[in-house]
């Protein structure tokens, strides 16, 4: 390797840092896009223009977004994490005042054909600020109470805006991600124990005060954790989307029903299909040989973001890497949680698979700050 780098020195700078993309990652990243792309041609039923056109649009946007990330130095990067945290910020004070509402949440911002959604600009930009700031603080500051206050702050912030959108998965993923960068930064684990006996007294609340005046939780928020916990109580209102996506899950067996015969999504079962239920038509089609293998690919994925992680010499490189790494994790965890029965239906979308413009666009500049980390790391 240290060979390989030396004979690399000579090559103008251009086509060093082309040489120097991790381009494995970028092949399990087109990968798992082209599974999501040919998944919406079958859900269309064999029409490209449905979904499927618009996402090979997005994904091919995304991939130039991408690369342009990547060769820009990782510094300058860190020089704009303020500002990308501000920008992010100010538009989801935006959303609660201007923001397009859909399925009965303000998450979004027309932006011609494009429909912005900040929040998931924010998973990124929060990312990005903390790991800035545990770069800038001197280590033995890490678990002090002021410089612990900080970062709880910028994290706490927007999920309360996004919380009031309403958009209860997406604040659990910001919370989350903060959590992560600040462990991985040092933060004492007493720290998270407090969180944790916090979180279990807030989880209480929301089910005491269901029904009172102070209520935590909007009512269909409510809904989706009875779904959750049984349901069959509501088999064709609440709890039709998980009993649909499971029958779906089951039903592919072991090599699936072939592709575009799945019955759940061809005979419109399955609501959301293109979006937070993708994972459930790929089951049914592919069976557990093509879900074991997308989810293989998702680990690869991860995998390398972490071997990159550890092999940089730079702080604020490593952080911001697995702060992406733990954004990507999370949205495959909740949407797998989420249509699996295994956790309140909170309307993530499953990574590069499922149909949307903003998530994928934001998860692709995501991995061209990865690539900018290593193409950039000290060598």
């Amino acid at each position: 390797m240290a060979y390989l780098e030396n004979r690399l020195k000579h090559v103008p700078t251009g086509l060093r840092k082309v040489l120097y993309i991790n381009w494995p990652l970028v092949v399990l990243v087109t990968a798992v896009s082209l599974v999501g792309i040919l998944m919406l041609y079958s859900i269309a039923g064999g029409d490209f223009d449905v979904w499927a056109r618009r996402q090979a649009q997005v994904f091919v946007a995304g991939m130039v977004l991408m690369f342009i990330v990547a060769f820009v130095p990782i510094w300058v990067w860190r020089s704009m994490a303020g500002a990308a945290y501000i920008v992010s910020f100010a538009l989801l004070i935006f959303v609660e005042f201007m923001g397009r509402i859909g399925m009965g949440a303000q998450r979004w911002i027309e932006l011609g054909p494009i429909n912005l959604q900040p929040s998931e600009m924010m998973k990124f930009a929060l990312v990005m600020l903390l790991a800035a700031y545990y770069d800038w603080l001197d280590l033995k500051k890490v678990s002090r109470p002021f410089w612990v206050l900080v970062p709880v702050l910028l994290t706490v912030a927007p999920t309360v805006l996004v919380l009031m959108q309403p958009n209860l998965g997406t604040s659990v993923m910001l919370l989350a991600a903060g959590a992560t960068v600040m462990f991985v930064g040092g933060v004492s684990l007493w720290y998270f124990g407090a969180v944790i006996a916090v979180v279990a007294g807030a989880v209480a609340s929301v089910f005491l005060s269901r029904g009172t005046p102070w209520q935590l939780l909007h009512d269909y928020q409510y809904r989706r954790i009875d779904t959750f916990l049984d349901p069959s109580a509501d088999p064709l209102g609440a709890g039709y989307n998980i009993i649909q996506a499971k029958i779906a899950l089951g039903s592919g067996g072991w090599s699936g029903k072939g592709f575009m015969q799945g019955t759940q999504s061809r005979l419109n079962f399955l609501p959301e299909k293109q979006t937070d239920f993708i994972f459930t038509t790929l089951a049914e089609e592919f069976g557990f040989v093509g879900a074991f293998s997308l989810l293989a690919i998702y680990a690869l994925i991860i995998g390398f973001c972490l071997y990159a992680a550890l092999q940089n010499k730079d702080r604020f490189s490593s952080l911001l890497i697995i702060g992406v790494a733990a954004n990507f994790f999370f949205y495959i965890a909740v949407n797998l949680s989420m249509v699996m029965g295994m956790a309140p239906v909170v309307g993530v979308p499953l990574p590069l698979l499922s149909y949307g413009g903003s998530a994928m666009l934001v998860i692709l500049v995501g991995f061209g700050l990865v690539q900018s980390a290593y193409v950039h790391r000290p060598r």
